[in-house]
């Protein structure tokens, strides 16, 4: 098995200090499951990251400064 030296600052050595006495065996086992765990949850694959309406806000966005007509009508006003 590979050897591995990781340098934690003093509150995360505490902490994981303290989960190895409450909730594993060994410190090996506790280093072996969270990294498990950790690259578990950083390989989840994100299937869609937009929400459902989101296509409709960027046409809107899109359409809400088109002003290379004339907006109001101006030309067509008359006194």
């Amino acid at each position: 098995m590979p050897f591995v030296e990781v340098t934690l600052p003093d509150e995360l050595l505490s902490e994981f200090e303290q989960l190895v006495d409450e909730e594993f065996v060994t410190e090996e086992q506790a280093v072996e499951e969270l990294l498990s765990m950790g690259i578990d949850a950083y390989n989840v694959e994100v299937v869609d990251e937009s929400e459902p309406g989101d296509d409709f806000m960027d046409g809107a966005e899109n359409n809400l400064f088109d002003t290379a007509s004339d907006p109001g009508g101006l030309d067509d006003d008359t006194l």
